[in-house]
């Protein structure tokens, strides 16, 4: 079992179905490699709505994507997203698309908690970080 299937497997992942589009694709019916950030994206997003309206306080760090296999037109997608680490400021997501339930790609981003008045980051809240925290996968 790798490490990632490790952090999976502790039950603290947030999954969500993503719809592939046909722009998706290119002329030979694979799914773009620009597409799997949106994918990641999505799940990104959906996973952050635990934060409630502080998701409109966050901004992209980082972000990396390694792809482990081509994913065809019409393959059914799943994003699942859990915590790696929370900070001071930020916190790093994992996350791995699947289609058809085979993993395509491994994601890591860096999301911060922005002050876009100040233009700098800000501290997690006890409430969010709590929220936050309780995604984070058991250690190996």
């Amino acid at each position: 079992m790798t490490e990632r299937e490790a952090r999976e497997s502790s039950g603290r992942v947030h999954r969500v179905a993503v719809q592939m589009r046909f722009a998706d694709t290119d002329a030979l019916g694979h799914v773009n490699n620009g597409s799997f950030v949106l994918y990641a994206e999505t799940g990104r997003l959906e996973f952050l709505q635990v934060l409630g309206s502080a998701v409109r306080s966050l901004i992209l760090a980082h972000l990396a994507i390694d792809f482990r296999r081509q994913v065809g037109y019409g393959e059914p997608l799943v994003v699942d997203t859990w915590v790696e680490r929370v900070g001071t400021t930020s916190v790093t997501l994992l996350q791995v698309i699947r289609a058809s339930d085979i993993v395509a790609a491994e994601v890591r981003s860096v999301v911060v908690y922005f002050d876009y008045a100040a233009g700098r980051p800000q501290p997690w809240t006890p409430n969010l970080r709590a929220a936050l925290e309780a995604y984070v996968a058991a250690e190996r």
